[in-house]
């Protein structure tokens, strides 16, 4: 299991995060009204992949006992020689007139384009993307990138009863790009296949659950298959490594295609749909016909217990680890040359407190 406790100086650095999920829009404060409005029409928002992201480092550098404050504006602009961790959002790069070294992401742009001279008109010291072939598509223009997972709460999401497992597959939908194309000739069969067979299986689709909802999918359902074009960590298919879920991924590989950049902006390939993996996870294909042909090997090494997927996750991506890698990362930042991290004059801020939308207990943070 991994370890909860982080031996470390009591006087080293705490860290300064910034992290805000929603801006204002019309007028200072709208965004809390805008939340109100949605749960009362909507109901409980759905979690956010960038909120979970900063929630689980946030627990992550609990458990290692690693201090920090949140959003405190006021004191970062009375200490303009101290890092600023800006976990995201964008709008946050220009909420602030930021003195400090910054070291930015994850929750930040889709791709450098979005911001050119980024590291010019900001004091940016070094960005993070979530993974590996993302840090490939940034570095031609941000050299001063480095990959960083976010940890998995692996108490949170962990191994059901087999007495549970009542659903042989879950289908996990990701697919949002040429969906029209893809639903004939990828979901659609995958279904077949299932029926052919007799397996019982549930379908997610992303964006329409919430997380207890998977949770409980997971917990009833021995294998999961995951159809997504691209993740930049995924961090659905891993919690489901994490349960013990063994993955079929479709990993097709091929060029980043975000209509919003290719082909007419930005050409780069290839990514993975799980960049994150090992044979202890499960099995990939690329097409209907990989599927078609490693079905039957994946399914039997699931019956088989061949696969470790859990064993995968606490040895690589759990809260701690993951939290210790980031405190290092602003660690070697600070520990830069003096000259290379010199701030300009400090500026006036205001302190603008814990956003309510991220509610985090207020032990969290020091004063």
């Amino acid at each position: 299991m991994p370890a909860k406790t982080f031996e470390h100086d009591p006087d080293a650095m705490i860290l300064n995060l910034f992290y805000e999920d929603k801006d204002d829009r019309w007028f200072p404060g709208d965004r809390h009204l805008r939340r109100m409005a949605r749960r009362l029409l909507l109901g409980e928002p759905r979690m956010s992949g960038q909120l979970r992201v900063f929630l689980n480092l946030c627990a992550g550098l609990d458990r290692l006992g690693i201090r920090y404050r949140v959003n405190d504006y006021g004191y970062i602009a009375r200490h303009p020689e101290e890092l600023a961790c800006i976990v995201g959002r964008t709008f946050l790069l220009d909420k602030f007139a930021w003195k400090n070294p910054i070291l930015l992401g994850v929750a930040a742009h889709n791709h450098p384009l979005d911001d050119p001279d980024l590291f010019k008109r900001l004091p940016v010291k070094k960005v993070v993307v979530p993974g590996p072939w993302y840090v490939d598509m940034y570095r031609p223009y941000w050299p001063e990138t480095e990959a960083w997972p976010v940890g998995i709460d692996t108490d949170l999401w962990a191994p059901s009863q087999a007495s549970q497992k009542a659903v042989d597959v879950l289908i996990y939908d990701k697919v949002h790009w040429d969906r029209e194309r893809f639903a004939p000739e990828l979901i659609e069969p995958v279904r077949a296949r299932l029926r052919k067979e007799g397996r019982s299986f549930a379908e997610l689709r992303y964006g329409s659950y919430k997380e207890e909802d998977y949770q409980a999918a997971l917990a009833a359902s021995r294998a999961m298959i995951f159809l997504c074009q691209n993740e930049s960590q995924g961090i659905a298919y891993q919690q489901a490594l994490s349960c013990g879920v063994p993955v079929f991924a479709w990993d097709p590989g091929g060029p980043w295609r975000d209509p919003d950049y290719y082909p007419h902006r930005v050409q780069f390939a290839p990514v993975s749909s799980v960049p994150y993996w090992d044979e202890r996870c499960g099995a990939k294909f690329v097409d209907v016909a990989g599927f078609e042909a490693g079905w039957d090997d994946f399914w039997e090494g699931c019956a088989a217990g061949v696969f470790d997927p859990r064993g995968y996750v606490l040895d690589s991506l759990t809260l701690e680890q993951r939290a210790l890698q980031y405190y290092e990362i602003a660690r070697s930042i600070v520990r830069q040359p003096a000259a290379s991290l010199a701030p300009a004059n400090p500026v006036d801020g205001r302190s603008m407190g814990l956003s309510p939308d991220l509610e985090l207990p207020r032990r969290h943070q020091v004063s």
